[in-house]
């Protein structure tokens, strides 16, 4: 027992989707699709001036306070600047996605 071939290979050809989307579900991913692009452009802003906001002092304590000149090398200097980066793009992005979501979920009437 089993599916029979022609309907297997029927199912399997099928370039269209088997239900079609209404024109609310259409809009509603053109919305969401917005809003992950807009979250990606605020988190690449935030995380280009949390790189420079971090690398900055990093780097001057790294060649004037003796601790930081003893113990911190090439890789924790890096760590620093982009554990900054990473964290300001995430909770950027993250914020920016979550407020147009709420904007977005005041539908209009139709």
């Amino acid at each position: 027992m089993g599916i029979p071939s022609e309907l297997r290979d029927l199912y399997a050809n099928r370039k269209s989707p088997l239900l079609i989307q209404s024109p609310a579900e259409d809009e509603k991913i053109r919305r969401s699709r917005q809003c992950t692009q807009e979250g990606v452009r605020a988190g690449a802003k935030a995380a280009a001036v949390a790189c420079v906001a971090s690398a900055v002092p990093t780097l001057i304590a790294v060649r004037k306070i003796p601790w930081a000149k003893a113990n911190l090398n090439y890789t924790a200097q890096a760590l620093i600047v982009s554990a900054a980066s990473i964290a300001a793009y995430f909770i950027t992005a993250d914020k920016t996605i979550l407020e147009c979501a709420r904007r977005n979920t005041h539908y209009k009437p139709s």
